[in-house]
């Protein structure tokens, strides 16, 4: 509802602009301040690296990822040209205190070919990520893996798993924000049906998805297959990990949050001392918040909050930063409830709740910006993400619904100045009663004395016990007229049944005519409706960022995959050399790598083709040379791998520059031939 407080001073635009030019400067502030912090986890380097090819087979594959994770013994598997496993087994850990680094060895004598390394792990924020590249020993090959092309937590159950997550958010919205209207807002409202139904609802909500997602986490975040939701060894697993174990203590706190629902709408709805119900409204307030405060902290326990830069603060600022949303949103749904489905709410409690939205506000903007400096920590994450461009989403809706709410807010104003139960109401009553109860009254005569004069014993039924029950339901449920029913209709159990279901259907017209007449009611409740409206896919982009990879993280990888392959001041160079040595087999072609084409230590990869295919050589000789410097020819004799490929390690390039390149092919005792070209070297 309205998210501003109640307006005194300067004029009601300029205080909006105000604030949203403070906002802005902070957001900027925030951001151009931000420095690096992990979470979401990603594959920053590997050694090989993606799309190297490397003389001999290593002993063992690594990956360095940006924060640790959780691993299998299927995490990381390396497999061959023919698709069987090239490692093994399962992975071990190679941190040491460095960068967090998982590798798995490999098994001796691995042929030449491409390999491909896909894997699978859990960052410890919750979400499951996966990759895939491929490596080629001696040289590249033809390969019948193919690399995966959905990524950890898609598929079905990656849908069914963020629905219930979407379901989990609103139920704990509608639980705790409708509980926390009710204690703070407006406490007859515990006494009102349509308010009680929607915080039971709640509560059930939230349950249910509770159950759905510890169920499917086990294929969430493994397999993939919806089967595996029922597969008890899986479950067990997931019991033994932190998202598992924040799902488990929330099922516990539902199970006490039942019976604070329970005293909620039982005891305290009924309690009419005064004095005892403003005792038991402080004992279920305490209450209340620890439950929150605890259901709340089981999603910081396992997601986002609880990994990364400062995860002391970052903690308590996401519990902080859910309970707002839920006293806002929460509260902003039983407000509309209220507005709706019952013709008692007052205007203290609309402008209590203005008071309680504009406090939610407050802390949800300093949380939000602090969230927003862990998440996405630059400028350029934060429109070249997807993670960015949702929160500048998240932005625009949250300035939508408080442009809503200021209209609310205005209507707000209206009804609180004239009051809500005076003229306007009075006059509806007048209008309704003299129409629908003299109509009512006309009936319940006629047909009381018809069912009298056509020789029903009305005397036999008096007395009865289902008659008097329903009677008496009809009579505690404050059905305008039941009390006045003749005996003789209330001796028939039926006719009083009719009776009741008559005046219990004009009543609610009578309700709906005073709602109706009553213009800022009216106003006040189609703009709550669009903040509700706005409020839903609110609701849906938060639940999607949470399962997005936050924009700095992204970035962290990119750069870190970028700096493991390419060196600074180099790259690799590639040639396509074409000779012929003058023989009768001596035309061909020589291609040429040089990685990583820079100062320093560089590995050479030559091939020679035939025009059959690899074209096998009796020598292969190369020599650089720097002119300008007048260094060289420095010689290098690769080493023959394989029919047609030849390799060199090591080769020391003193400094960067443009160098010959002089190529010496022989194919034979007496034809020979020498081919130059010139390179970039750094």
């Amino acid at each position: 509802m309205t998210a501003t407080a109640p307006h005194f001073g300067p004029s009601p635009i300029r205080r909006p602009l105000t604030a949203a030019a403070l906002l802005a400067v902070l957001f900027g502030m925030v951001l151009a301040g931000a420095s690096p912090a992990s979470a979401h986890a990603a594959l920053t380097g590997s050694d090989p690296q993606d799309g190297a090819v490397v003389a001999t087979a290593p002993e063992e594959v690594a990956l360095t990822f940006s924060e640790q994770i959780a691993v299998s013994d299927d995490s990381i598997r390396v497999l061959d040209p023919s698709g069987e496993r090239a490692d093994t087994g399962a992975p071990r850990e190679l941190t040491d205190g460095g960068p967090v680094r998982y590798g798995v060895a490999l098994h001796s004598g691995l042929p030449d070919g491409t390999y491909t390394v896909a894997w699978q792990a859990v960052s410890a924020d919750s979400h499951p990520v996966s990759g895939a590249f491929t490596f080629s020993i001696g040289a590249p090959s033809d390969t019948t893996v193919a690399l995966p092309s959905n990524e950890a937590g898609g598929g079905l159950v990656g849908t069914l798993y963020g629905i219930a997550r979407y379901a989990a958010y609103a139920g704990f919205i509608l639980l705790a924000g409708g509980s926390a209207f009710v204690l703070a807002c407006w406490r007859r409202g515990a006494g009102e049906r349509p308010l009680q139904r929607l915080v039971v609802r709640g509560w059930i909500t939230l349950t249910a998805a509770t159950l759905v997602m510890l169920l499917l986490r086990n294929p969430y975040t493994g397999s993939g297959k919806l089967a595996d939701a029922f597969d008890l060894d899986g479950l067990q697993a997931v019991l033994d990990t932190k998202p598992g174990a924040a799902l488990v203590s929330r099922l516990l706190l539902l199970g006490a949050s039942a019976l604070f629902v329970a005293v909620l709408f039982g005891a305290y709805a009924k309690r009419e001392d005064e004095k005892e119900k403003q005792d038991l409204t402080f004992g279920l307030t305490v209450g209340g918040a620890v439950l929150a405060i605890g259901i709340a902290g089981t999603w910081a326990l396992a997601e986002h909050a609880s990994t990364g830069l400062q995860p002391g603060i970052a903690m308590p600022v996401d519990v902080a930063h859910l309970l707002a949303v839920a006293a806002w949103l929460g509260g902003l749904a039983a407000l509309l409830v209220a507005l709706y489905r019952t013709p008692h709410i007052t205007a203290d409690a609309v402008r209590r709740f203005s008071r309680v939205a504009f406090g939610s506000v407050v802390v949800l903007a300093a949380t939000g910006l602090y969230q927003s400096w862990r998440q996405v920590g630059s400028w350029s994450a934060l429109t070249g993400t997807w993670y960015g461009q949702l929160l500048l989403v998240k932005v625009g809706l949250v300035a939508a619904i408080l442009a809503v709410a200021w209209f609310s807010r205005r209507w707000t104003g209206r009804l609180v100045d004239g009051a809500v139960d005076g003229s306007v109401e009075t006059a509806a009553d007048a209008s309704v009663d003299g129409s629908v109860d003299t109509a009512a009254d006309a009936s319940v005569d006629a047909s009381v004395g018809t069912r009298g004069t056509g020789g029903t014993d009305v005397a036999a039924l008096a007395g009865t016990a289902e008659a008097t029950e329903v009677t008496e339901a009809a009579k505690a449920a404050e059905v305008p007229g039941v009390a006045e029913v003749p005996d003789a209709a209330a001796s028939d159990p039926e006719r009083a049944a009719q009776l009741a279901r008559q005046r219990a259907a004009l009543t609610a017209t009578r309700n709906k005519r005073v709602r109706d007449a009553d213009t800022e009611r009216s106003g006040l409740r189609r703009s709550v409706l669009m903040e509700a409206g706005v409020a839903v896919v609110l609701l849906a982009v938060t639940t999607v960022l949470t399962n997005t990879e936050p924009g700095r993280t992204e970035e962290e990888a990119a750069r870190g995959n970028t700096a493991a392959t390419a060196p600074v001041a180099g790259g690799q160079v590639n040639l396509s050399l074409p000779f012929d040595t003058g023989g009768q087999t001596g035309k061909g072609t020589v291609r040429l790598d040089i990685s990583p084409a820079r100062s320093g230590a560089n590995d050479v990869h030559l091939w020679i083709d035939g025009p059959d295919g690899p074209m096998d050589v009796p020598e292969v000789k190369l020599a650089f040379t720097l002119e300008s410097k007048d260094i060289g020819p420095l010689p290098v004799v690769p080493d023959r791998l394989a029919p047609g490929h030849w390799t060199a390690s090591d080769v020391q390039i003193p400094m960067a520059g443009d160098w010959k390149l002089a190529v010496t092919v022989r194919t034979s005792d007496i034809d020979q031939t020498t081919i130059d070209e010139n390179v970039k070297i750094g």
